[in-house]
C-alpha cells in the first residue's frame, strides 16, 4: 500500500469486490460463534444469568480494540489492520476450543476477547470500501460491502449444524472451524490495495480534534443511530437463541433463526446504497429505526415461532438501513485526514453502545421473571429507550440549519 491519489474508480470496484469475498467467507464466523457462544456459555457458567458473558466479552474487545485498530490503519494502511483482525480470531477460538475441551468458563470468555478484535475490524471493511471511492458510489460500496453478508448468513449456522455436535465435546468442531476461517480468509487482503491516507503535520490538514468531530451535528447522529441500530440488533439477536430454546424449540431451529435474521440484515444491502441515492440517507436511517420498533412489538406479541422468525427479519432489516445510512452519512461528514480519528471514535462509541446492550441481555433473558418468556418479554422491552434516542437525535438534525 502506498501513498497515492485516494479516490479512483476502478481501484475502488477492485477493492470492493475483495472486501465482498472477505465479508462473506471471514464473517461467517461471527453468526458461528453469536448462534452457539450462549448456548456454549449456558452449559459452562455456574450461573445462568452469566451465560451471554462470552458474547459481552466479545463486543467488549471489540470496542476496546476499535480506537487501536483505527490508528494502525491510517498508519500502516488498511491490510495491517485486517491481519491484525484474523490474527486475532485465531488466537480467539483456540482458546475457545481448549476451554471447551476443559469446562472453563472463564477461559471461554478470555476467547471471546480476542474474537472481539476480529470483529472490530470486519467493522472497518465498510469504510474501507469508500477510502478509493467518489462521493456518488460510496453509499453503494458500502452496501455491496454488508451485501457479501449475505453468503456469511448462509454458510455461517449452515457450518454450525454441521460442526457444533460433530465432536465428543459440544461445539469443539465449530470453534476449529472458525480457525481454519481465519486463517484461510486472511489470504484475501495480499490483494487488497487501498493507500494509506495523507500525513502532514500542518495543523489545517491534520483536521478537526474528536471533540470538534463530535460537535459536528451529522458526525454526531451518525454515531448515535449506528450505535442504537447495532445495540438493538445486539441486544435481541444475543438472547434469540435462549429464548428460542427455552420455549421449547430445537437448537437447529434457533440456528435456522438467527440465520434468517442474518439474511435479513445483508439481503436489503443489494438495494439500500440505492435508496439513499434517491431519498436521502436521513430518511432512510428513519424508516431503519421504525421497523426497528416494529420488530420489537411483534417480539413482545408472542413466542410462537412464526413471532420469533418475523421479528428477527424486522429486526435484521431494520438494522441494515439504520447501520448502512450512518456509515454512508458519517463517511460524508469527514476528510482523508481525519479518517483513523473519526472511524476508531464511532466504533469505539457503537462497540461500548453494543457492550451494554450484550451484557444486559443476559441478565435480561435469564434473570427476568420466572420464564423465558419473560425474559423475552424483558429484552424487547428495553428497545424504547434506544429508539427513543435514536429518534430524537434525528429530529434535531432535521431542526438544524443546512450549513451544519
Amino acid at each position: 500500500m502506498t501513498d497515492l491519489p485516494l479516490t479512483d474508480t476502478s481501484k475502488a470496484r477492485r477493492n470492493v469486490m475483495i472486501l465482498v469475498m472477505a465479508q462473506a467467507f471471514l464473517g461467517a464466523q461471527m453468526s458461528m460463534i453469536f448462534t452457539i457462544a450462549g448456548l456454549a456459555g449456558q452449559s459452562l457458567a455456574s450461573n445462568l444469568c452469566f451465560a451471554t458473558l462470552p458474547i459481552s466479552a466479545t463486543v467488549l474487545g471489540s470496542m476496546l480494540a476499535a480506537t487501536p485498530l483505527s490508528a494502525a490503519m491510517q498508519r500502516w494502511g488498511r491490510r495491517t489492520g485486517f491481519w491484525i483482525g484474523t490474527g486475532s480470531g485465531t488466537i480467539g477460538a483456540a482458546i475457545g476450543a481448549v476451554a471447551l475441551m476443559q469446562q472453563n468458563f472463564w477461559m471461554f470468555v478470555i476467547g471471546g476477547l480476542f474474537t472481539g478484535v476480529y470483529q472490530s475490524s470486519q467493522g472497518f471493511f465498510r469504510f474501507a470500501a469508500t477510502d478509493t471511492a467518489d462521493e456518488a458510489f460510496k453509499p453503494k460500496a458500502i452496501s455491496y460491502v454488508l451485501a457479501g453478508g449475505l453468503a456469511s448468513a448462509i454458510i455461517g449456522p449452515q457450518l454450525v449444524k454441521v460442526t457444533s455436535q460433530a465432536m465428543v465435546v459440544p461445539f469443539l468442531g465449530t470453534y476449529l472451524a472458525v480457525i481454519a476461517i481465519n486463517l484461510i480468509g486472511s489470504l484475501l487482503f495480499l490483494f487488497l490495495d487501498i493507500p494509506r491516507p495523507p500525513v502532514s503535520t500542518h495543523a489545517h490538514l491534520i483536521g478537526r480534534s474528536r471533540m470538534e468531530l463530535l460537535k459536528t451535528p451529522r458526525v454526531a447522529v451518525a454515531i448515535i443511530v449506528a450505535m442504537v441500530s447495532y445495540a438493538l440488533m445486539n441486544l435481541v439477536m444475543t438472547s434469540t437463541p435462549l429464548a428460542v430454546v427455552g420455549c421449547g424449540f430445537e437448537q437447529n431451529t434457533a440456528a435456522d433463526v438467527v440465520s434468517a435474521h442474518v439474511l435479513a440484515m445483508f439481503i436489503p444491502s443489494f438495494f439500500t446504497g440505492f435508496l439513499i441515492s434517491k431519498f436521502g440517507v436521513e430518511r432512510i436511517m428513519a424508516t431503519g429505526l421504525v421497523i426497528l420498533a416494529l420488530a420489537g412489538v411483534i417480539g413482545m406479541i408472542g413466542v410462537d415461532l412464526e413471532n420469533f422468525f418475523v421479528a428477527l427479519v424486522l429486526l435484521g432489516v431494520g438494522w441494515n438501513f439504520g447501520f448502512i445510512g450512518a456509515t454512508a452519512m458519517l463517511s460524508s461528514a469527514h476528510e482523508a485526514s481525519e479518517r483513523g480519528r473519526v472511524q476508531g471514535m464511532n466504533d469505539l462509541i457503537v462497540f461500548g453502545g453494543v457492550t451494554l446492550a450484550s451484557l444486559a441481555s443476559g441478565g435480561l433473558m435469564n434473570c427476568s421473571g420466572g420464564s423465558a418468556q419473560d425474559g423475552w418479554q424483558a429484552v424487547n422491552l428495553a428497545m424504547v429507550p434506544f429508539l427513543t434516542l435514536a429518534g430524537g437525535a434525528l429530529i434535531w438534525l432535521w431542526m438544524q440549519p443546512k450549513s451544519s
